[in-house]
């Protein structure tokens, strides 16, 4: 999706059968929405295995892969990492400086389930909240990923895919490639 900008996406935390549906939502939203790799809580099984089935059936490029200790991975990522939190710098004034000084490198952006660990605030190159009210990790990793590649993501093209949505007014539609049809 992006030029020189990789993103990888990593769950920080998963409670089983609390968490489930949110650490799922944030596989999907990151690959929805430009990131080329999302991270998950070994413990995290059942939404590794739906955003690579949703990723096999509706298309990639997209990555996701399990990690015995997120925070280490945190502390270990060689390049810039964003924690999204909603204790951070407003997004709207961090954003530019996260493009700029992100280029060429591969981003890291952590989103929390239970209460984050303080070394992660300090292993952070920036503690980013979309606001600072109570909100999704998801919402906040959509907007944040919306603001970071300047709304591209939107018109990402998935390759292979074996489904595509249809856009419609109204009802659903959903169709599978023909042979004649480019991927």
């Amino acid at each position: 999706m992006q030029d020189d900008r990789s993103v990888t996406v990593l769950r920080l935390g998963h409670r089983p059968g609390r968490d489930d549906r949110m650490t799922t939502h944030v596989g999907l939203t990151a690959r929805a929405l430009g990131a080329d790799e999302v991270i998950f809580p070994a413990n995290a099984t059942d939404a590794l295995e739906t955003t690579r089935d949703v990723t096999e059936r509706f298309g990639g490029p997209f990555e996701a892969r399990p990690t015995d200790s997120p925070v280490g991975d945190v502390r270990g990522w060689d390049g810039p990492v964003v924690h999204l939190t909603m204790y951070g710098e407003p997004v709207q004034e961090r954003v530019g400086t996260i493009q700029a000084e992100s280029v060429g490198q591969d981003l890291l952006v952590v989103v929390g389930s239970e209460k984050v660990p303080f070394d992660v605030y300090e292993a952070a190159d920036w503690n980013v909240g979309v606001t600072n009210q109570p909100h999704s990790e998801v919402a906040a990793l959509a907007v944040f990923l919306d603001r970071y590649f300047d709304g591209r993501e939107l018109d990402r093209t998935f390759e292979n895919a074996e489904r595509r949505v249809v856009p419609t007014a109204l009802g659903k539609e959903v169709t599978e490639p023909t042979d004649s049809e480019p991927e």
